[in-house]
C-alpha cells in the first residue's frame, strides 16, 4: 500500500512539470532556437535514465529522469 501511495505521489509531482516546462520555455525563448539539438540529447538520455530506474525498481531515478524529460520537452512544443 505504501508503494502504491509513492507511485502517486510521484505522478502528481510529474505533472507539475507541465506547466513548469511552459513557463521555462516562455521565458527562455533565445536559448530555445540554438539549443535544439541539446535539448533532444537531453529528452533521450533523461528517457534512457527513466526506463534504467524503472528496471531496477528506484524510484528516485525513475521519475527524477522523467521529471527532467517533462519540463525539456516542453521547451521543444
Amino acid at each position: 500500500m505504501i508503494e502504491l501511495y509513492r507511485i502517486l505521489i510521484g505522478i502528481i509531482v510529474l505533472s507539475f512539470g507541465i506547466p513548469l516546462g511552459n513557463f521555462l520555455a516562455r521565458i527562455t525563448k533565445e536559448e530555445l532556437e540554438s539549443g535544439q539539438r541539446w535539448f533532444k540529447l537531453i529528452i533521450f538520455l533523461g528517457l534512457i535514465g527513466g526506463v534504467v530506474g524503472a528496471i531496477i525498481s528506484d524510484d528516485v531515478l525513475m521519475f527524477s529522469m522523467f521529471f527532467i524529460v517533462i519540463i525539456t520537452s516542453r521547451s521543444l512544443k
